[in-house]
């Protein structure tokens, strides 16, 4: 999906306006107060086809780092636009400064990330989850997989997130080195997991709560965490990530807004539950709120 810039020749009452997308490759904005054709304050480039974060409902945009940027608007005052793009051009963009200001996808903090934007402080902690045909079910380690365990297999994951680097180190230079294990890169992670129910997959890696949003609408799928091996099961430990918000290197008023606006989400209610969190059980359909 290309970049789209939204431009309108006419002019507008200053507003709120929401530009919905009429295909999954076209931009969406939010919060773009359009007058004059004048460029939103701030443009955050995110993939919508990462639930609960991010995803279409409706055909709009909605999400957990929707709530985070609406927020962060708010708080600043400034107009936003959220566009849709590639995962994997997400940080280049984001770097550059020119058609990105930030990027918010459930972005997993890298040193290679680091050193070409930004961060803020992390949000959310995940575990990447295999996901599989449930009448194909490997071995399993006390209710988990370890990387040797997909040794030989067709692994899909989407390109450029931190299961598609996880997977390419282990097949280039970790244990699944000249085990006949290949590794497709896809453009979302439904569309991996889609490979897994036609056959064309063994395994989708994917991020925990990503996992169980798939499997949870495709009953013929299983998920379970994916772990590195230790000396015994019991010393195998996850392959664990945390996300935050890529910011230009530039814009340190949005990093210091979206800093104050993730710790206010972060902070934990009377029930221990931060906003996060509670968000994220929204997303997920897992409350009422």
């Amino acid at each position: 999906m290309l970049y789209n810039k939204i431009m309108k020749k006419h002019k507008w009452v200053l507003g709120l306006v929401l530009f919905i997308a009429a295909t999954a490759g076209m931009g969406v904005s939010v919060y773009y107060t359009i007058q004059d054709e004048t460029r939103a304050d701030y443009v955050v480039q995110t993939n919508a086809f990462f639930a609960p974060f991010e995803f279409y409902e409706d055909r709009k945009i909605v999400g957990v780092d929707v709530d985070i940027i609406n927020r962060t608007a708010e708080k600043m005052g400034k107009t936003f636009q959220i566009t849709n793009v590639e995962f994997d051009t997400i940080i280049d963009n984001v770097e550059a400064g020119k058609i990105a200001d930030a990027g918010a996808a459930g972005i997993t903090i890298t040193p290679a990330r680091e050193e070409k934007v930004n961060f803020t402080i992390p949000y959310y902690t995940s575990v990447q989850y295999a996901i599989f045909d449930k009448t194909r079910s490997p071995a399993t380690r006390d209710g988990h997989l370890v990387w040797e365990d997909l040794a030989g297999s067709r692994i899909g994951t989407q390109t450029g997130s931190t299961g598609y680097l996880f997977a390419s180190d282990e097949i280039d230079a970790g244990v699944l080195v000249d085990t006949n294990t290949t590794l497709r890169g896809m453009d979302s992670h439904q569309l991996s997991a889609d490979a897994v129910i036609s056959h064309m997959l063994d395994f989708a890696i994917a991020d925990e709560l990503a996992a169980k949003f798939i499997i949870d609408k495709n009953p013929s799928l299983q998920a379970l965490p994916l772990y590195y091996m230790g000396a015994t099961i019991a010393e195998d430990y996850p392959v664990e990530e945390s996300y935050a918000i890529a910011v230009n290197k530039d814009r340190h008023e949005l990093l210091e807004a979206f800093n104050e606006v993730l710790a206010e989400m972060l902070t934990k209610d009377a029930d221990g539950k931060t906003t996060i969190d509670k968000l994220v059980l929204k997303y997920m359909g897992l409350s009422n709120e």
